[in-house]
């Protein structure tokens, strides 16, 4: 019989991962060992002892999968690998249709894009947020230090909207050819649909596609964004072509004018003037 790994992330899902990370055993049925991904200091020498035939399941939200797959970036993992959404977004999970169940994700960990920031390179599973949505991510990170205070980042949104975050200036360049944008509230680059517990910054992005959409919410003052903001859950904010543009391409550069928080699937960069996002090659496409 295989025996399955746990790799849960005690911070995600408002706490409750290790909790819900127990439950497996009903649904698997199977011999399982549990770890906290917080205290896995090598990852070469964990997947080592892992037995061929058996496997691995990640269980948290998207933070707890990008924080996976880049700290086995460059490893040869040859196991199959599993997931379990309990983060508090699972935007990955929406993109890709899971349920609530364990699906096997194996084919979506390969071949990933990434990008660059402070010189410093990274993969990401769903999408690299910059503007306002990184500012949600700092502030949110700030509330979770503080004993009992759950995220709440559509109220985090709207009041950075009304008052504290203001827009920046913006030159994107998309396969080398240049666009500049004024007062851009949010510049999100994304290799899936879904970011931001449910925003739908770019519904025609096909992960499977090799290339990368960049979406700029751009022009207006704080009151219109505001108003027009909420369409981004359904991904209609797009119909408002005066305010909002999509590229699309292999290679994107966002540049500010001022440095801004950046998110990478939710996990937070500060003081970032910069990134430059790249396509990863085409492909199978895979159903969860």
């Amino acid at each position: 019989m295989a025996k399955g790994y746990v790799i849960y992330n005690p911070q995600a899902g408002n706490g409750k991962t290790k909790e819900e990370a127990q439950l497996l055993q009903r649904i698997l049925n199977e011999e399982l060992e549990y770890y906290d991904m917080t205290r896995i200091t090598n990852y070469a020498a964990f997947i080592g002892g892992i037995e061929k035939g058996d496997y691995i399941v990640v269980v948290g939200g998207d933070g707890t999968l990008n924080r996976f797959v880049n700290d086995t970036a460059g490893l040869e993992i040859n196991r199959e690998i599993m997931y379990l959404p309990t983060g508090t977004g699972n935007d990955f999970a929406k993109d890709t249709g899971m349920g609530e169940n364990p699906c096997l994700i194996t084919q979506y960990l390969k071949k990933l894009p990434s990008v660059e920031v402070k010189g410093k390179r990274y993969q990401f599973i769903n999408g690299v947020g910059f503007g306002i949505d990184g500012y949600c991510c700092q502030v949110g990170d700030e509330c979770r230090k503080l004993p009992g205070k759950t995220v709440n980042y559509t109220g985090i949104a709207v009041k950075g909207l009304l008052f504290h975050f203001a827009p920046r200036n913006a030159t994107v360049t998309v396969d080398g050819k240049e666009y500049t944008y004024k007062k851009v509230w949010i510049a999100p680059t994304m290799q899936g649909r879904y970011y931001g517990g449910g925003m739908i910054p770019t519904p025609q992005q096909d992960r499977f596609s090799g290339k990368l959409s960049v979406m700029l919410f751009h022009g207006a003052g704080r009151l219109r964004t505001l108003c027009v903001f909420p369409s981004i859950f359904k991904g209609k904010h797009i119909k408002h072509t005066k305010m909002v543009a999509v590229h699309t391409g292999k290679e994107i550069t966002v540049e500010f004018d001022r440095p801004t928080p950046l998110q990478i699937d939710g996990e937070t960069i500060l003081g970032v003037t910069k990134y430059t996002a790249y396509a990863a090659e085409i492909k199978e496409k895979v159903i969860c």
